[in-house]
């Protein structure tokens, strides 16, 4: 269903141009045939008039039918789904509004690495585009915190936010949203559902082809919530 909520948004200017090319062609077949039917004199040449018009009229109603599926699906229905119905990956979880929680049976397969495999510094974040700007890079949360930043990029389509061990490359979206933010919350992070450590965020913005800008990594350390 992803795939095919994707093609409808990624071509729909190129559907409504063949379905235009193909309504053009049923429905100069369907006026045709209409006058085949008006002038025809034997019953024999009337009953393969009349077949020739309920085709014609069959395929235009079909024509007709796509185009306002087409239309209705483009205008109220793709616009209101959320980030995760364009997206076939079967990993991301994600949901139109922020809660900021993860699944135990995810923080499963985290282990914590030293804080030593890497300083506590921002990488790959973009001023006034793609930044976290609370917290600060290698500051310890504990708890449920804000996370405070900047998803603002041409031609936006969706930021998430995901959570891995420091030094690891696997990550686990927290959540996801489609509205764009400047240096605004942009959701909750319960940090209670991991083990006190050293861990990594990191934002990931993507526009609406679908293609995602570097995303904004920082470094900090869980604590136990007390």
């Amino acid at each position: 269903m992803a795939e095919f909520y994707k093609f409808l948004a990624e071509y729909e200017v190129l559907i409504y141009i063949l379905l235009a090319i193909g309504a053009l062609f049923s429905f100069r077949w369907l006026w045709r045939s209409w006058q085949d039917w008006q002038v025809a004199v034997y019953k024999l040449e009337k009953e393969f008039s009349t077949r020739r018009l309920g085709q014609a009229a069959a395929i235009s109603i079909l024509i007709l039918i796509f185009f306002c599926f087409e239309f209705f699906m483009a205008s109220f229905i793709l616009p209101g789904l959320p980030a995760q119905a364009f997206l076939s990956t079967p990993t991301l979880d994600f949901i139109s509004t922020p809660t900021g929680t993860l699944s135990s049976a995810m923080m499963t397969q985290f282990a914590v690495v030293p804080a030593s495999t890497q300083g506590p510094n921002a990488l790959g974040c973009t001023p006034k585009q793609v930044e976290i700007t609370s917290p600060k890079p290698g500051e310890e949360v504990k708890g449920t915190i804000d996370l405070i930043g900047t998803a603002n990029i041409p031609d936006f389509g969706f930021y998430k936010y995901e959570v891995a061990p420091l030094g690891s490359d696997v990550w686990a979206t927290i959540s996801a949203d489609r509205e764009m933010k400047v240096d605004q919350p942009l959701g909750r992070w319960d940090t209670t559902a991991l083990t006190p450590g050293d861990y990594q965020i990191r934002l990931v913005v993507t526009d609406n082809q679908g293609t995602a800008l570097p995303a904004c990594v920082i470094p900090l350390r869980v604590v136990p919530n007390q």
